[in-house]
């Protein structure tokens, strides 16, 4: 596991995590630009990307 790539899972977790109920194109555009971040982050550590609906457990 790379610190880069946890690190971006981390951050893209906490941008997600902040817009994904916004209502607005721009909050959801953040919001996927935070999910964009955590997969990307995910895959540097070898993990594979997250593909479940926001806001699941699974």
């Amino acid at each position: 596991m790379s610190v880069k790539g946890q690190i971006k899972e981390a951050a893209g977790y906490v941008k997600e995590e902040a817009y994904e109920h916004g209502k607005s194109a721009e909050s959801q555009q953040k919001a996927q630009e935070g999910r964009n971040l955590r997969n990307e982050g995910r895959i540097e550590d070898g993990k594979a990307p997250k593909t479940s609906e926001p806001g699941t457990s699974h």
